[in-house]
């Protein structure tokens, strides 16, 4: 039985993209009339039968949204953020008839390729643009497509076709310094995320600013999340001939792998060292001392972020939705 010709087939017999493919059969922007005419007929040629279904070649709806992360390390697949985001965002989208295109990527241009495949091919309706990266690489790109977005940061003036969904890092700054500072703390540290990361920046502006105002010192460090590098950041700082009295850290694994750390230099926790965690999880409630966190609704955040794609999906104008602030809970590793 002979194969069924496939835009793959277009593709090498054309010396094209599949991307390409796509935009000429569908008739759309982005290949010259000569290109199009061309590849119309070599799947003439092949007998080539559109496998996107007719709803791809119509237009209709795919009823299903896309997300791209970065391919998580087996460490960060404990990690509490992807999770529950990724479970508010199931959550609106079962209830609205949806699905969820979650692709993985290992490079920038890996995760635009993906954009520009779903976009050619009508795959989803709609992305959302997680881990926004200064200077973003994505946007531009983005804003070619003929999708709607949603980015996960503060809006950007050079982009208001986007929808954007953000938080404001200074309440969550003023009120993690204010409690270092009424517990005695004059010096602590700040162990971060990458620093390629808006979102790192920005909360690194907040706290110098609310640690400026209270008259701390204190320092940051970058890391990537891990259990491992948040150890090694913890075990370099205390390890300083002025080591801190507190450190803060951008997540819950880097925290947890901190009191494990202090344990090993003899450092009675929060006696000699406090520990706070920049989000909640099962780990920082159940290891003891159980840790202090500034408590984020990460679930109420997808589904805010799905909910404002889907409305802008349905026909609604760009929108900027700002989220609640994030609540510091005390626990036992802060004295």
């Amino acid at each position: 039985m002979v194969r069924p010709a496939t835009m793959t087939d277009i593709a090498q017999r054309a010396g094209v993209s599949r991307v390409a493919v796509s935009y000429a059969l569908n008739d759309r922007p982005g290949v010259s009339d000569e290109l199009r005419a061309r590849i119309k007929q070599i799947a003439l040629d092949l007998g080539f039968t559109a496998s996107i279904s007719a709803r791809a070649i119509h237009g209709a709806a795919a009823h299903a949204i896309g997300l791209v992360m970065r391919r998580p390390t087996p460490e960060l697949s404990a990690e509490v953020f992807r999770r529950e985001l990724i479970s508010g965002i199931q959550a609106t989208l079962a209830a609205e008839g949806y699905g969820l295109a979650l692709q993985f990527a290992d490079t920038p241009d890996q995760e635009v390729a993906i954009y520009q495949g779903w976009d050619a091919e009508r795959r989803v309706d709609g992305v959302l643009l997680f881990d926004h990266r200064v200077d973003d690489p994505r946007l531009p790109v983005l804003s070619t497509l003929d999708l709607p977005v949603v980015v996960m940061a503060p809006p950007e003036a050079d982009y208001p076709a986007f929808s954007y969904v953000w938080s404001d890092e200074a309440p969550a700054a003023t009120q993690l310094v204010d409690h270092l500072r009424d517990r005695g703390h004059r010096r602590f540290a700040r162990v971060s995320g990458p620093e390629s990361l808006l979102h790192t920046q920005r909360r690194t502006t907040a706290i110098a600013v609310a640690a400026e105002a209270a008259g701390l010192t204190w320092t940051t460090v970058a890391a990537d999340y891990t259990g491992s590098a948040g150890a090694r950041a913890t075990r370099r700082l205390l390890s300083a001939r002025e080591r801190p009295t507190a450190v803060v850290f951008d997540n819950d694994l880097m925290a947890v792998a901190a009191l494990s750390v202090a344990r090993e230099m003899g450092l009675d926790v929060p006696g000699q060292l406090s520990i706070i965690a920049g989000e909640d999880s099962v780990l920082c409630r159940t290891v003891r001392p159980a840790v202090t966190v500034l408590r984020r609704d990460i679930v109420g955040y997808g589904r805010t972020c799905t909910a404002t794609l889907l409305s802008h999906i349905a026909g609604g104008e760009a929108s900027s939705r700002q989220l609640p602030d994030a609540t510091l809970v005390l626990r036992g590793s802060t004295s």
